[in-house]
């Protein structure tokens, strides 16, 4: 696993945390976009070998 993926896990995390959890409004999307960001990367360079 590499450090990108467990970052964006844990970004889904506390996205799902404050989102139903918590009422933190639209600031706890950047959390969701940036993990999705990243994990896409990590998909990237594991399966395709880009980067």
């Amino acid at each position: 696993m590499g450090i990108l993926l467990i970052i964006g896990i844990i970004l889904l995390i506390l996205w799902l945390l404050g989102f139903f959890v918590f009422s933190l409004g639209a600031l706890i999307h950047i959390a969701l976009v940036v993990a999705v960001i990243l994990i896409i990367i990590w998909l990237l360079k594991a399966v395709f070998g880009l980067f």
